[in-house]
């Protein structure tokens, strides 16, 4: 027997079978014979479950969703009842060439003197807004005023306009104010529409500090950025604006999704509304950060 090939572990059960069968030894003395542990008698293999499923839901979430990673699609695929684990998910992810290549910039020795920042426990303590642009089909340009809370990461609004004003931040704000408190404390970059006249007499009005950026330091405000870069990745970049209508739309669109549907791993993979939910109206009411 030592001079023959090794039996693989599916022939030791058969001839433990045919032990059993044949001369009515015991299992015990079978397995032992064959040098089959018992385990391995015991055990009956599962159907396997077909990775085509999986896989024909993965590619649909990353044709719709094109700027996800594995991560966020893993948190979709769990909250839809897959149970298949995230090595399983990975590898199917692979096979299939949906691993995105990103390359994120270095971290700039700058960023270590960042102005401190107080810490945030509830909503509406701290807001950032700022600007983004972009074309419509037709090269005509527009831009869009982005609003966040900086805890729980919702999106606000986004105001679009083909030129907007300082008087026209004001009137979001004021928009905005009506639906929640208005916060502590907002920050922006150094803009004109953010240092001027009007939005200053708003947020005195209003005992409401504006915190600006230090010139050429947008990493003071990472909340706003953060956001503007996933705004431009999945929306703006892929998406045709035929009419200043037709952006707002898409826009809302994607601040609802964005709010309401998409995982956010700053939040334990949750989405923004769900983790503010959390908060009942008394903790929504800004306090002191001092």
């Amino acid at each position: 027997m030592s001079s023959k090939k090794a039996l693989r572990p599916s022939q030791r059960k058969t001839l433990v079978g045919h032990l059993i069968d044949h001369w009515q030894v015991s299992i015990k003395r079978a397995c032992a014979v064959c040098k089959q542990p018992r385990s391995g008698w015991y055990h009956r293999p599962q159907p396997r479950v077909e990775d085509a499923p999986l896989a024909a839901r993965m590619c649909e979430i990353a044709a719709t969703r094109v700027r996800y990673g594995f991560w966020r699609i893993y948190v979709l695929m769990r909250r839809e009842g897959y149970r298949a684990n995230h090595k399983r998910l990975y590898r199917i992810y692979k096979q299939h060439g949906l691993n995105l290549r990103t390359k994120r910039p270095r971290r700039r020795k700058a960023a270590a003197h960042r102005l401190a920042r107080p810490s945030l426990t509830a909503p509406n303590q701290s807001w950032s807004m700022d600007f983004v642009s972009d074309a419509l089909f037709n090269g005509k340009p527009f831009r869009a005023l982005t609003l966040i809370d900086n805890f729980t990461r919702e999106c606000l609004t986004i105001e679009v306009g083909q030129s907007l004003t300082g008087q026209d931040v004001v009137q979001v704000l004021q928009r905005v104010c009506k639906q929640r408190p208005a916060p502590i404390r907002i920050q922006a970059d150094n803009g004109p529409e953010f240092i001027s006249l009007a939005l200053d007499k708003w947020a005195y009005d209003r005992q409401v500090t504006l915190d600006f950026s230090r010139p050429g330091k947008p990493t003071d405000n990472p909340f706003i950025e953060s956001f503007n870069r996933s705004l431009r990745d999945e929306c703006l970049n892929t998406s045709w604006f035929m009419s200043l209508p037709d952006a707002c739309e898409k826009l809302e669109n994607w601040r609802c999704d964005y709010n309401h549907l998409r995982p956010h791993s700053a939040l334990a993979d949750t989405a923004p509304s769900v983790f503010a939910s959390k908060f009942s109206p008394s903790q929504t009411t800004p306090v002191s950060l001092a």
